[in-house]
Parts: C-alpha cells; structure tokens; sequence
C-alpha cells in the first residue's frame, strides 16, 4: 500500500516533526535533512519513544512505538502521517 500525502498538507507536519527531532537530535531543524535517516544523526531508543509519545499526545492518535524504525527518515514519516489522515492545524500546534 503506498500512502501519500499533498506537499501542501505536508509542509506544516514536516515542519512539526522537524522541530520535535531537533529537540530529541540536539540540533538545529534547518541542519535535518529530511531524507537521511534519523539514526544517521544519532536517534536512539528514548528519542524514538518520546516522538511518538509527542505524536500521540499532540494529534490523538495511537502510534506504534517502532515507528521512527519502520519510517527512518522525516520524508517517510510524514508520508506515513499523512496517510493516516495527521494534519496541523493552520495556527499550528502548541506543545
């Protein structure tokens, strides 16, 4: 099943989880490369879980806790998100 997602519903969410990687991965957003995998940048197990905790508790979704695994880069897991029907609201989200 390939799942996708319009450029424009999916800039507002790739621009929230780059933000919530940037906390987990000590780094600025603009230095994340959407394509490289996150492990490349020093994800790690507590990082993987406190994203989907984030995810969850911010779009009210349930999410598996492999999902930073299984969509390894932001390009993957916005498409994933995405499909699931995950939108950010136009003002944003607040945390």
């Amino acid at each position: 099943m390939s799942l996708s997602v319009s450029p424009h519903s999916a800039a507002p969410l790739h621009h929230w989880l780059t933000d919530r990687l940037a906390v987990y991965l000590d780094r600025l957003p603009d230095s994340i490369d959407p394509t490289v995998p996150l492990a490349e940048y020093g994800m790690d197990s507590v990082g993987a879980l406190s994203l989907c905790g984030d995810i969850e508790d911010t779009f009210h979704i349930a999410v598996d806790p492999s999902l930073a695994w299984d969509h390894p880069t932001v390009v993957a897991l916005v498409a994933y998100l995405g499909g699931r029907g995950v939108t950010v609201p136009a003002a944003g989200v607040s945390r």
